[in-house]
């Protein structure tokens, strides 16, 4: 049988995972990313089980969990820094077969990127045009012309395979908020609890990652495209210099030139993830505001359900219909989910404000969790296309 070939457009965390999965089911894989080199300029990401349960399909679980931090507990507190909400990590690995594991965007993507052929991985190869041609495509790029039995457009939330296939589609859509994210240098004494602190207008959060550095982000409600007035680090702690401890410890361990800002944007619904022998997935697809921390998560999903498509359908264009019948309702639905918390946090106005801590404060844990099942209860379709580790939860 002839082998089948795949162009994988974007060489970030969903690109890449794609690639692994198809490269393991006897793919032919190409990964065409536009940067000069594949790497990802991002600070921490949390992989949530759902997450996990995918790396298991890719026989990368382990792997990857040994890389990252397990907190104890995490949760909500207040601009006094009171408690509203707690999350025990061993329950969640209780209920869902794994905890929530937090480590630098660098370390998955090396984790994906050594489990392809080196001669897989083609940089500096930016997407110009992508033309349909008899039953497939031509994917035009620098290095020349692909022309794959299965496109793959994993180029994140301002996609050129999107625009190029989708031209009608709505663009980005701005959430009404900034991030900032940042990793401090090694604490002698990090905090052994996780929490995202709730303000007015802003957020403050904090996580663990390996070596004792911490995971750190902040949002404000400010027009799209406002800049600092002198650098993003000073604009921190004027903002969230003053907020309840550890934050002014953890700022102060922030390199100065270490902080990313990026606006936040979400992506409104499209009719359909598939085009022929085109599939879209991750944020080219289903952009979503960080809240739930789900935008990897649900990029690791796309990649283990597009393959079990194509391994259980011969038919691409076919096996691209089920791929978009299983995962475009999902992740939309986990977008809408995101965008609402994000209002939730953002809120502003003091008597909403003391009603949304009010009703987190008085919110059983049971109840948080169980309204998590939806989003972290997902399981991979169908067998793991390698054998996986012997791993222990």
């Amino acid at each position: 049988m002839t082998q089948r070939a795949v162009t994988v457009v974007g060489g970030g965390i969903g690109g890449l995972a794609a690639a692994v999965a198809l490269h393991r089911r006897g793919w032919r894989v190409e990964v065409l990313e536009r940067a000069g080199d594949f790497t990802e300029l991002g600070a921490g990401i949390s992989l949530w089980p759902n997450a996990l349960r995918a790396l298991e399909v890719l026989g990368l679980a382990g792997a990857v969990r040994a890389l990252g931090a397990v907190e104890a507990t995490g949760g909500v507190r207040d601009r006094r820094g009171r408690w509203l909400s707690r999350t025990d990590n061993a329950e969640l690995a209780r209920r869902f077969g794994h905890p929530l594991v937090v480590l630098h965007r660098a370390d998955l993507l090396r984790a994906l990127r050594e489990a392809l052929p080196a001669e897989s991985l083609r940089p500096g190869s930016e997407v110009s045009t992508i033309r349909a041609e008899g039953n497939g495509s031509v994917v035009v790029h620098r290095g020349g012309e692909s022309r794959p039995d299965l496109v793959v457009g994993a180029d994140g939330l301002h996609s050129a395979v999107r625009r190029a296939l989708w031209p009608a589609a709505a663009g980005p859509r701005y959430a009404g908020y900034t991030a900032w994210r940042m990793v401090t240098e090694p604490l002698a004494e990090p905090p052994r609890e996780g929490a995202a602190t709730w303000g007015r207008g802003a957020r403050f959060g904090y996580t663990a990652l390996p070596g004792g550095r911490m995971y750190c982000f902040a949002t404000a409600t400010l027009p799209a495209g406002a800049a600092s007035g002198s650098s993003e680090y000073a604009e921190l702690l004027g903002r969230f210099g003053s907020w309840p401890d550890p934050i002014p410890a953890l700022l102060a361990a922030v390199p100065a030139g270490a902080v990313l800002r990026h606006d936040l944007y979400d992506l409104p619904p499209l009719p359909s993830f598939v085009r022929g022998r085109v599939a879209l997935m991750g944020d080219a697809a289903h952009a979503m505001t960080p809240n739930l921390g789900q935008g990897a998560c649900q990029a690791l999903e796309d990649a283990v359900t597009l393959a079990h498509c194509l391994d259980t359908t011969p038919d691409v264009a076919a096996a691209l219909r089920s791929y978009d019948l299983l995962r475009r309702p999902r992740t939309q639905a986990v977008t809408r989910r995101s965008a609402r918390l994000g209002t939730v946090g953002q809120l502003s106005w003091p008597p909403a404000v003391l009603l949304r801590d009010t009703a987190a404060r008085l919110t059983p844990t049971r109840a948080t969790l169980r309204a998590m099942t939806p989003v972290l209860g997902w399981t991979a379709p169908g067998d793991s296309v390698t054998e996986t580790e012997n791993e222990s939860h």
